[in-house]
C-alpha cells in the first residue's frame, strides 16, 4: 500500500470514528439526567433499592463515558475488554465487601 493510499484509508477511517457535536451534546444530556437521578437518592428515600439503583447508574454512566468520551466505542476491542474487565473486577470486589460486612453484622447462633 502506498503512502497516499494509507493516508486516504486513514482519512476515511477517521471520518467514521468521531461522533458529531450533536451526539456529544445528546450524551451529555443523558449523563446530566442520570447524575440528577443519582443526586436525588440523597434527598429522597428510595428504600432498599437505593444502593442497587446507584450501582446500575454507575455502570451505565461508566459505559457512556468510556464508550463516547474516551472513544472506546471507536477503538480496538482490546481497550474495551481491558476497561470493562476493570469494571467487572471492581463490581466483584464491591460485592465481596458488602457480603463480608453483612456476614459480620449477622447475629451469631
Amino acid at each position: 500500500m502506498s503512502t497516499t493510499e494509507a493516508a486516504e484509508a486513514t482519512d476515511q477511517h477517521d471520518a467514521h470514528d468521531h461522533p458529531t457535536p450533536r451526539q456529544y451534546v445528546n450524551i451529555a444530556v443523558v449523563l446530566a439526567v442520570l447524575t440528577a437521578l443519582e443526586v436525588s437518592t440523597y434527598f429522597f428515600d428510595f428504600g432498599v433499592i437505593a444502593i442497587p439503583l446507584l450501582v446500575v447508574l454507575m455502570i451505565v454512566k461508566f459505559i457512556y463515558v468510556a464508550g463516547w468520551f474516551m472513544h472506546l466505542k471507536f477503538d480496538s476491542p482490546i481497550f474495551s475488554r481491558m476497561m470493562y474487565g476493570g469494571l467487572t473486577l471492581a463490581l466483584v470486589l464491591y460485592a465481596l465487601t458488602i457480603t463480608v460486612i453483612l456476614l459480620d453484622q449477622a447475629p451469631t447462633l
